[in-house]
């Protein structure tokens, strides 16, 4: 293997989080079209999205004593294979079971690489690069909202929803060759302790113990519950409420992800200097105020893109940052087991919303979805400021610009 670089790593890092937070993404701006075409009903829509996150929250949860154990790297490549394979799977739907089985198995494949990319970050970088790398890592899930999502949604109206898979499909088989020829296993400790079902339940359990092991997992739970309460049905609602067209939904897509592209890595800089949990609590009432003004205000495609393209700026606000704080609470041996609880639990929290948000879109309109997601919202920040430490950053250790 040539000599890797940390741009490398995490031009890697990035393709992985773009190839898998596209074809996770692209089902809610694409769920009409599923629907009419496989002849679902609305309220069973969500669980498309749901079934995918309870997947990628139970394999999480298997995956992460197994890459603390034989590897980052190894966890990575097994995972990309995995999920290129359920991408290309997508050609097989035809029918709702169907397309449920298929998202499953690609939930499978997202809860390997969940974990272990933000481990991988904790493994090779000090902790104070860690915002930088998370950021620059992260901000793939923004460029597919710039890039992914709106080609994915123009190729689904040309050619059917499943045209957008394919695609995902080839970026995530190009990570699996930079993987494979330029991404070292990095050079924190691995464990040592022979794997088994009793073992992982019990370092699961001893971490849980710890008060700030718990409330980050409850915080990543509540996170991600409120995002999807709020976000599976926006789309729906855009369209249906607002008769805002498909390709006007793809630019608010399109915008949003700038938008979290120029504050990711800003947030993640910011972060390393000054802290991370006062980011992460600002970030948060500012998220769950917008929420609740976004039915009174949002009448139209621009005011869509305007509202979209602040909440996204809120959202890589607290996650690249409150991603780095949750790589300093345990040791290099027992990160990629933390990692993937705190993603199962939030997996969780995501299918528990996008299961909840199709009976209140259904029953009461958007307008519920968006009050108890801006509740959840909130309630994260409080458990991150009150609850969780933070460790003291040395400043003279900067970041890379």
């Amino acid at each position: 293997m040539k000599a890797s670089s940390p741009y490398v790593i995490v031009f890697t890092l990035w393709l992985l989080v773009f190839s898998s937070a596209s074809q996770t993404m692209i089902i809610s701006p694409i769920l009409p079209q599923i629907g009419d075409d496989l002849g679902i009903a609305d309220a069973a829509l969500g669980t498309l999205v749901s079934v995918y996150s309870l997947m990628v929250g139970i394999f999480a949860i298997l995956s992460g004593p197994v890459s603390d154990r034989i590897g980052r790297r190894r966890i990575l490549l097994m995972g990309c294979g995995a999920m290129t394979i359920a991408l290309m799977l997508h050609t097989l739907v035809s029918d709702y079971a169907s397309f449920l089985t298929v998202r499953m198995f690609a939930g499978m494949a997202g809860g390997m690489l969940s974990g272990a990319a933000v481990s991988y970050i904790g493994d090779y970088f000090p902790y104070e690069q860690r915002g930088w790398a998370t950021g620059w890592v992260m901000s793939g899930s923004a460029f597919g909202q710039i890039v992914g999502i709106p080609i994915g949604i123009v190729l689904a109206g040309q050619w059917g929803f499943r045209a957008p898979f394919y695609i995902f499909a080839v970026t995530m088989a190009a990570t699996i060759l930079l993987l494979f020829f330029r991404v070292p296993q990095p050079p924190g400790k691995q464990s040592l302790e022979q794997l088994s079902v009793r073992k992982a339940a019990a370092d699961y359990t001893a971490m849980l113990r710890r008060p700030e092991v718990a409330w980050a997992a409850i915080a990543y739970f509540v996170m991600f519950l409120g995002v999807s309460i709020f976000t599976v049905y926006l789309p729906t609602w855009l369209e249906r409420d607002l008769n805002i067209s498909g390709n006007e939904i793809a630019l608010m897509f399109l915008v949003g992800g700038i938008a979290n592209v120029l504050m990711g890595p800003q947030a993640g800089k910011w972060s390393d200097r000054i802290g991370r949990k006062g980011i992460i609590l600002l970030a948060c009432i500012g998220l769950s105020s917008l929420m609740l003004l976004t039915v009174p205000l949002v009448t139209n495609a621009i005011m869509a893109c305007v509202f979209f393209f602040l909440i996204m700026m809120l959202v890589a606000m607290r996650t690249s940052p409150f991603s780095a704080l949750l790589t300093a609470l345990v040791n290099d041996d027992r990160r990629g087991s933390l990692m993937s609880l705190a993603v199962a639990l939030g997996q969780m929290g995501f299918a528990l919303g996008g299961a909840i948000a199709g009976p209140l879109f259904a029953g009461m309109g958007y307008r519920s979805n968006t009050v108890l997601g801006a509740i959840f919202v909130l309630a994260m920040g409080l458990i991150v400021w009150f609850f969780i430490p933070e460790p003291r950053i040395r400043t003279t250790l900067a970041a890379a610009d």
